[in-house]
C-alpha cells in the first residue's frame, strides 16, 4: 500500500470515528433527556475501585449538593445512607453482590445537603464478571421518591387527623383506645362545648372555626404526652387518658381544660366566649370505644342538665 493510501485510509478512519462518536454522544443526550424526564437515574458502580458512573444525571443533584461537592465514589454513597435504613440497604446490596439475591432492590433515605431527607427507590443488578466469576460491576437505576413519600404521609394524616384541628379524629381514636385499653388502666372524658353555637350566629363559622383551632392548641398543650386529645366533630372532643379515674392527675387535667374552654378567644372580628361541660368514665375490660364514649356521654349530659360549665365522674 502506498503511502498515499494509508494516509487516506487513516483520514478516513478518523472521519468514521467521529462519526461514531457523535452517535454515541447523541444517543448518550437522548438517553439523558428521556430518563430525566422519568426522574429515574442510571448508574453503574466498578466494584474494585469504588468508582460510580452515573450515565444521565449529575451525582450528588439529587441530594442538593453543587458540581464537585461531593465525590461519584461507593464510600460516599454509603456515608450519605440514613442511619436508619443503613443495615438494610447495605445487607440488600451485598447480598446480590455475594449471590444471595438475583438483584438488589431498596427503598432508603438518604441524607442530602444539610442532612436534608431524600427518598430513593435504588435498583441494581451486576453486569460483569472476571474470569474467577468475581463481580466486577454493578448497573441499576435510583429514583428521586420523596414526593411520592410526602404524599403517602399526607394521605396517612388525613385518614387518621381532623382536617380542621389536626386532632385524632374517631377512627384513629378507636386504635388508640384499643391499644391503651391493653396496656393498662384507661379512662375518657367526653367534651362537649358550651354556648358555641352562639359563636356560629353571631361572629360566623369561620370565627367558630377559629375558636375550634385556637381550644385545641390549649387542650394540645396543658395534657401529658400519653394523652390522646381527639375530635369527634362538631364541638365535640375526646381525651383517652391511661390513669385510673380518681387518679388525682384526672381532676387536675379537667379542671386546666375548663379554664382553656372559659378563657376569651381573640378572632378576627370580635372576641369569642364559650365553656364546656365534661364527663369521664372509667373504661372496663369488656368495654368497646363506642360503649365507653357513651358512658362519658351520659355523665356530660348531667352537667348540661344541672348548669354547664363543670365535669363530672361516671361510677
Amino acid at each position: 500500500m502506498s503511502e498515499e493510501a494509508l494516509r487516506q485510509q487513516i483520514q478516513n478512519l478518523k472521519k468514521h470515528n467521529a462519526r461514531l462518536k457523535r452517535i454515541a454522544h447523541d444517543a448518550r443526550n437522548k438517553l439523558s433527556a428521556a430518563l430525566d424526564g422519568t426522574g429515574l437515574c442510571l448508574w453503574q458502580l466498578d466494584i474494585p475501585s469504588g468508582k460510580l458512573v452515573i450515565f444521565n444525571r449529575r451525582w450528588g443533584s439529587m441530594l442538593g449538593f453543587q458540581p464537585k461537592e461531593t465525590k461519584a465514589q461507593f464510600e460516599v454513597w454509603r456515608e450519605r445512607l440514613h442511619p436508619d435504613d443503613a443495615d438494610e440497604v447495605l445487607k440488600a446490596f451485598y447480598d446480590h453482590i455475594e449471590g444471595r439475591a438475583p438483584y438488589y432492590e431498596a427503598l432508603h433515605r438518604m441524607l442530602g445537603k444539610n442532612d436534608k431527607i431524600t427518598w430513593v427507590l435504588d435498583r441494581g443488578r451486576v453486569t460483569e464478571w472476571d474470569e474467577e466469576g468475581n463481580p466486577l460491576k454493578v448497573t441499576g437505576t435510583h429514583i428521586d421518591m420523596t414526593k411520592e413519600k410526602n404524599y403517602e404521609a399526607q394521605l396517612s394524616s388525613l385518614a387518621h387527623h381532623d382536617p380542621l384541628t389536626g386532632l385524632t379524629n374517631r377512627h384513629a381514636l378507636h386504635t388508640h383506645f384499643t391499644k391503651m385499653k391493653a396496656q393498662g388502666p384507661l379512662c375518657i372524658a367526653f367534651i362537649d362545648l358550651d354556648n358555641f353555637k352562639h359563636v356560629n350566629d353571631t361572629l360566623g363559622h369561620r370565627s367558630g372555626d377559629e375558636v375550634l383551632i385556637q381550644l385545641s392548641q390549649r387542650i394540645s398543650e396543658l395534657v401529658p404526652p400519653n394523652v390522646v386529645v381527639g375530635r369527634l366533630g362538631g364541638d365535640e372532643f375526646v381525651l383517652l387518658m391511661p390513669f385510673l379515674i380518681d387518679f388525682p392527675k384526672v381532676r387536675i387535667m379537667m379542671n386546666a381544660v375548663l379554664d382553656a374552654a372559659l378563657t376569651p378567644f381573640d378572632v378576627d372580628n370580635g372576641h369569642a366566649q364559650i365553656g364546656a361541660s365534661i364527663g369521664v368514665a372509667p373504661v372496663q375490660e369488656h368495654h368497646s370505644f363506642d360503649e365507653a364514649l357513651t358512658r362519658a356521654d351520659e355523665a356530660m349530659y348531667l352537667i348540661k342538665k344541672n348548669g354547664k360549665q363543670g365535669f363530672g365522674l361516671a361510677g
